[in-house]
């Protein structure tokens, strides 16, 4: 994996840096707009999102002046992410590791809502594999590509946690 790679997945697997990806897919935000939206210092918020930005990961969407200062707006595009890609041993150790953290965290704070929850390991053929997997990335792409601002009306919150991979036998 290239150091650029490496750099980008390590700034992202992170379950505070993977808030901020999916907060910024939706929407163009400002460090204090993030730092409000999770409750966040603005120093925490601006830290985060800079190690994000130095990675390749966020663009600088726009900025505005406000009260003699300059804000810049934040924008993640999902499309680039690094996980989309392959990536070493150890990069998918710790995203599954970040991964992990937020869906605890994800699934404590909206439990008993309705959803669909799955953990499987099974042997399949590999044309229902390829066909779930199309399936599976279709999914997350119809859920980032339609991804709306923070509490837009008619909006509802969702999470997305998922984990498709061909496994070596033991």
């Amino acid at each position: 994996m290239s150091d650029d790679a490496t750099q980008a997945l390590r700034a992202t697997a992170h379950p505070l840096r993977l808030q901020m990806l999916s907060l910024l897919t939706g929407a163009e935000m400002s460090a204090a707009e993030v730092a409000r939206e999770l409750d966040l210092t603005h120093a925490n918020a601006s830290y985060h999102l800079r190690l994000l930005l130095d990675a390749g990961q966020l663009e600088v969407a726009s900025e505005e002046r406000i009260r003699g200062g300059v804000a810049k707006r934040y924008r993640h595009h999902w499309r680039d992410h690094p996980t989309r890609g392959r990536s070493s041993s150890a990069g998918r150790l710790a995203w599954a590791r970040a991964m992990s953290a937020e869906l605890v965290r994800r699934v404590g704070q909206y439990a008993g809502r309705p959803g669909s929850f799955t953990d499987a390991e099974l042997w399949v053929s590999e044309e229902d594999y390829l066909a779930v997997r199309a399936s599976l990335l279709e999914a997350s792409n119809r859920l980032h590509a339609t991804a709306q601002p923070p509490r837009t009306e008619g909006t509802i919150k969702v999470a997305m946690t998922a984990a498709l991979f061909e496994m070596r036998p033991s």
